[in-house]
């Protein structure tokens, strides 16, 4: 158990106070050339924003979740997709520095309530857990989806990492479907988009 818990101090200062490295090429758009406006730029930057914020929030969720489980098999499967999304968040951290912007400067507090949600799911059982896994990458891949459309038509680069992030987002749905994930409640559901409406609404500026 101590082991665990420092494990999962490490993993938070980490997510929150590190630059991450992605194992994987960041995607792109072979021979389409980004040139955008400054104001288009601000946009892009501002969108870019959440996403890297919503894979900050993935990390403390699957961190929370590993955490709470006594499965093994299911601990490992939390970890591995956890470091699957650090690909995101060092995609979405070095399109930012392209953008000439920042980070969400109250990522420690979006990391912190995550990591609650989390661990409260976590204490539910493995199938309340896995279910808000489903739900949670559900509802990023509809808002991924979204900023498809409202990304700058001419920001290729910035497209092609939310374009990649939403089909990763699709298939960490499925596998936690495949492992018994049950479906939440309706009120829960709507809690969830309403946290994720305050926490997108934000971030979008700070």
């Amino acid at each position: 158990m101590i082991d665990r818990f420092l494990t999962t101090v490490d993993a938070a200062l980490r997510t929150v106070f590190t630059t991450h490295r992605a194992e994987q090429p960041c995607p792109t758009v072979a021979a389409d050339a980004t040139d955008l406006t400054d104001a288009e730029k601000r946009e892009a930057a501002a969108l870019m924003r959440v996403n890297h914020v919503g894979e900050v929030c993935a990390q403390a969720l699957y961190t929370a979740q590993a955490f709470a489980t006594d499965n093994e098999a299911l601990r490992a499967h939390f970890i591995r997709a956890g470091a699957e999304e650090t690909n995101h968040l060092a995609w979405t951290e070095q399109r930012l520095k392209e953008l000439g912007d920042r980070t969400s400067l109250l990522n420690p507090l979006w990391y912190a309530g995550a990591f609650g949600i989390g661990l409260v799911a976590g204490k539910l059982g493995d199938k309340v857990s896995l279910g808000f896994v489903v739900e949670t990458e559900n509802q990023v891949e509809a808002h991924l989806d979204s900023h498809l459309n409202l990304l700058p038509a001419g920001d290729h680069a910035s497209r092609a990492i939310v374009a990649q992030m939403k089909d990763d987002e699709a298939r960490h749905a499925l596998n936690a479907k495949e492992l018994g994930a049950i479906d939440l409640p309706a009120p829960v559901q709507g809690l969830m988009k309403a946290f994720a409406k305050v926490m997108t609404t934000v971030a979008h500026r700070v």
